[in-house]
């Protein structure tokens, strides 16, 4: 294969507070092909969402920065570029959509307004030019009535429509890459589908590759080629999909494949992995799920175990 698209290289990014530095992402390496579909996963708290900011270079500063690490993008280091050039990069060639589309649309503009703003941007175009490419996007993410669409504030829409405008925003240059981060958390089952149907089908049209975060680990096995698994700030297993539901080998892993609810009247009841999330202030030393382990040894208690291949670019960070 050749070059990835995005290549993140021991990545840490961190908070520095009046309790301390939070860790909140404590050296993740990960890479994402042209066109592929990533799943990034883990309990709230993990540093997902961290990870997606870092690459868009939205982190808040202050108390948030980049403290070390690389986020080669095209084979550009995105932590090395000016903010002006990490501009021209941002919506149009890397896209994001958040978890709240109400938080993300600016109320007092209409949605076609903002769609517009962002076609003129970076592509330069007139006026009227944007405002039909913008409906040529509405239509693209399903809005059967495109005009009434884009003269409608975000109040004036459904939960469904705000974040189908969000998706029409964030592809309308057409990016390389779109991060979608919870996309559905706010949705019902039946909006959750149609939305992850949608932004399937839009990968495979422009060949958009996609991060997609989520603690659901259904999305993932339906949407993606590709997933790591987070904890506590750093990655501790990743491998294509299939493989990882098929042989997991870490036990966090283990254990948010057993947390899943099933149909199946042998499996009654809900395993779940005792203790909570490591405060990432004061992380435990060694592996950080030790605590939370039931297969915990000495070593994973004074050594942080290493990510490495145990065969076929399956890596585990797992003493066992």
């Amino acid at each position: 294969m050749g070059m990835p698209l995005l290549d993140v290289q021991d990545l840490k990014t961190h908070f520095f507070t009046e309790d301390g530095v939070v860790q909140a992402v404590d050296g993740v390496s990960f890479q994402l092909e042209p066109g592929q579909k990533m799943g990034l996963v883990g309990e709230s708290g993990c540093g997902k969402s961290v990870t997606a900011l870092s690459i868009m270079r939205l982190v808040p500063d202050p108390p948030g920065r980049i403290v070390s690490g690389r986020i080669l993008f095209d084979g550009v280091d995105l932590v090395q570029i000016p903010k002006e050039e990490m501009r021209t990069v941002r919506g149009r060639r890397i896209s994001m959509i958040f978890q709240d589309p109400m938080t993300s649309l600016n109320p007092v503009f209409t949605v076609g307004y903002q769609i517009d703003e962002a076609i003129q941007l970076h592509q330069g175009l007139e006026r009227e030019e944007a405002r039909r490419k913008t409906l040529e996007m509405l239509e693209t993410v399903n809005i059967a009535n495109p005009d009434r669409v884009a003269n409608s504030y975000p109040h004036e829409l459904s939960g469904g429509m705000r974040q189908r405008c969000m998706i029409a925003m964030a592809l309308s240059c057409r990016p390389k890459l779109l991060i979608a981060d919870e996309p559905t958390t706010s949705l019902d089952v039946t909006i959750e589908a149609q939305i992850l149907d949608l932004i399937d089908d839009l990968n495979r049209k422009l060949n958009t590759a996609l991060l997609l975060i989520t603690h659901d680990m259904g999305i993932i096995a339906e949407m993606c080629q590709k997933v790591a698994v987070m904890y506590g700030g750093t990655i501790v297993e990743m491998a294509d999909t299939r493989t990882l539901f098929k042989a997991p080998r870490h036990p966090y892993t283990v254990g948010l494949l057993r947390s899943i609810p099933s149909l199946s009247v042998e499996k009654t009841d809900l395993k779940i992995i005792p203790g909570s999330v490591p405060d990432l202030i004061n992380p435990p030393p060694g592996c950080r799920f030790h605590p939370r382990c039931e297969h915990c040894k000495e070593a994973c208690k004074r050594e942080r175990p290493k990510l490495v291949d145990v065969g076929g670019g399956h890596l585990v960070a797992c003493h066992l």
